[in-house]
């Protein structure tokens, strides 16, 4: 059994996969278009022109899944009450990921030396997306 974020940017996916390829070295694995799906959607589902818009895609970022999508198109995605954590090996690593996220984003806690973790800092990306980077404590 394993747990997989799905995350809905409504319009915004593809922009989103881009950043997170750039800032986090996601490795697309699938990605499927409104217009490629062998069941399209029922007529007004969605709004007109989202025929290109992402149906599905699936993101390898560190050996961990994070499935993505435009959603309804909407246009206001909206990511409330969650954090993805990233745990990374090293403080070096912590601080390329927390700037590379952290770009047009809002610091939420600054990286620093915690109770737990050597760096631990929170910041919300430019899609609204939550992280928590951690170096993780050696036992």
């Amino acid at each position: 059994m394993s747990i997989e974020p799905y995350l809905f940017f409504e319009g915004r996916c593809e922009e989103a996969i881009a950043f997170y390829r750039q800032a986090l070295g996601a490795e697309v694995t699938m990605l499927m278009r409104n217009s490629e799906s062998p069941e399209p959607p029922p007529p007004g589902m969605l709004p007109a022109g989202s025929e290109n818009k992402i149906m599905h895609a699936a993101l390898n970022i560190g050996g961990s899944v994070l499935m993505a999508s435009d959603g309804m198109c909407s246009g206001q995605p909206q990511f409330q009450g969650i954090y993805l954590s990233l745990a990374v090996t090293d403080e070096a690593e912590a601080r390329a990921k927390f700037t590379a996220l952290a770009k047009k984003g809002e610091v939420r806690m600054p990286l620093a030396r915690t109770f737990f973790s050597p760096s631990f800092g929170m910041v919300t990306d430019q899609f609204g997306v939550s992280w928590m980077i951690i170096v993780p404590q050696e036992a």
